[in-house]
This record gives structure tokens, sequence and C-alpha cells, in this order.
């Protein structure tokens, strides 16, 4: 595995592998990796002749009073499971080499309206943060294909319509959420968690299961179920920003024409925010009301 600080150097070898007619994929990350992102490089090896994994803990995407001194990096421990798994090419750049005029004059890139609602109205500036470093880590690898987790579906949503928008020529893959034993998905932040908070954890995604349930045996009183998902998770310890049932496609409220659903919770246990999401397909077959499970 060839590791890289500086953006030219690794394009310098891009080049040449793409000359060789080799395919490229580019699994971008904020370090402290875990099997979910082991599991995106395995997707990646599967599908590209070279594969590129950047680890940069991204400032632009923090809010003022998050947890961007405290976010773990391991690089050592990082590198080891990446060379493990046979990646070709590492890219770990500094702020500098990302931001070398400054993240104040930075042009950002900002993707409307999918970017506004969920943790875009909860974090105000994470997702222009996410898209602008995105489209740079793009614009240095020069992927044919970017692989993301599903775990933060408003994420893969927001860089599938900016390379839509953008005309950039990338395949953007998703990947399922990978998750422990207990049904808790897998995040760099759940080393937070104290040992009782790690107890309590699993039950977000056990309530969206619920939900899912509820809504596919036919409940469609969406806001009442929201509100009731909202006290479950007060009642089990959590500190929850929003629990939302919504059009997996557009992210706004299920309308008749809604094909897909897609619920979505975001919840403080103690120090960490963990989000967590499930999705349910509409029965094209069935009148307005008659779901399947996805």
């Amino acid at each position: 595995m060839k590791t890289y600080s500086r953006s030219k150097q690794l394009r310098i070898s891009l080049t040449s592998d793409k000359r060789n007619g080799n395919t490229i994929a580019f699994v971008p990350t904020m370090g402290n990796l875990h099997d979910g992102h082991i599991q995106l490089v395995r997707r990646a090896k599967q599908i590209a002749d070279k594969v590129v994994v950047s680890i940069f803990v991204n400032p632009l995407q923090f809010g003022v009073n998050e947890d961007l001194s405290s976010y773990p990096r391991t690089l050592a421990a990082d590198k080891e499971k990446l060379f493990s798994e046979g990646v070709d090419y590492l890219l770990y750049p500094d702020v500098e080499e990302i931001y070398p005029h400054g993240m104040n004059k930075q042009t950002l890139v900002m993707v409307p309206d999918l970017s506004d609602t969920l943790c875009g109205e909860a974090r105000p500036g994470h997702f222009s943060g996410v898209s602008t470093v995105v489209t740079k880590l793009f614009q240095i690898v020069q992927p044919d294909i970017a692989i993301f987790g599903k775990k933060d579906f408003q994420q893969l949503a927001i860089i599938e319509k900016m390379v839509k928008d953008l005309c950039m020529p990338i395949e953007i893959l998703g990947v399922e959420t990978a998750r422990d034993v207990d049904g808790l998905a897998l995040s760099s932040r759940n080393g937070f968690l104290t040992e009782q908070e790690r107890l309590i954890a699993p039950k977000l995604h056990k309530v969206l299961q619920e939900c899912r349930n509820a809504i596919a045996c036919g409940f469609d009183s969406y806001q009442e179920l929201e509100q009731h998902c909202l006290e479950k998770l007060k009642a089990a310890g959590f500190d929850p920003d929003y629990f939302s049932v919504r059009d997996a496609e557009t992210l706004q409220e299920v309308t008749p024409a809604t094909e897909q659903l897609v619920i979505l919770a975001a919840a403080k246990l103690g120090r960490p925010r963990l989000i967590d999401n499930v999705t349910l397909t509409l029965n094209p077959s069935q009148d307005w009301g008659m779901l399947a499970t996805h």
C-alpha cells in the first residue's frame, strides 16, 4: 500500500493506473476504522482494479460545539487494517493540504433541499462541509466509483444528487449498514458510549424496526407514530434530535406517489450522537396504505 499526504503525488500514481486501463474505486473516511469501513473497502476491491482510501477529519463539517478536537484519530491502526485488506493507495492529507487558503475563503458546494432537513436542520452547515470536502476529494482522486455506507442515508442522498447535478462522471455505490450482533449500527462514535449506554444503544434500531413493522401492518398515521417513537427513545434514555418517516427519494413528507419510505432517527446517548435508518418499499400492486417490508 502506497501512502500519500500530498494530493499531487497520489494523482501521479493514479494517472499511470488510468493509462493502463485500471478502474479506480474510492472510499472516503474520517479514520478510526471499524468493520463497517472494512466492508466498504472489500466491496471496492470486488468491483475495481485499484482502491483508494482517504482519511481526513474534515473541520468544515463540524459545528462550533461539536466533537472535532476529540474525534478519535488512530492513523497507525488504520494503516494496518487497510494494508491487511490490500488497499492500493491511502491519502491522509492535513487541513492545509485540503484548505490551503483557509476555510473562511473556501468555495462551498451546497445541495439545496436535501441538506436543509433532518441532520441538516439539527447541524447547520454540516452538509455544506461534507459536500465541499467530498467534491475536493473527488477532484483529487477522480475515481470511477465512490463507495459510501447507507447508515448516513441523508449524506448518501446528498452526494448522489451532487454528482448528478454537477455532471461528475462517478458512480456512487451505497453499501448496507454494518451492525453489531445486537443491531447497533457500527460507528466511530460508539467508542464514546459508557458500558451502560452501550446496553441501551441498540434500542435505537429496535424502535426504527418497530415503526417500520407498524407501517407495514397498515398504520399510516405517520405523525402519531413519530411522536410515539420519540417518547420511546426518551424513556430509554436517549435525547433525540428527530424521528421521521420520509420519502426515500426526496426526504420530504410521504405522498401517494411515494414508492419507498425511509425512517430516520438521530439521538444523543450520553456523549455521542447516534444515527440510523430503515427502509420500506411500497407495494405498487396494492392500494395506497398497503405496504410490504423491505
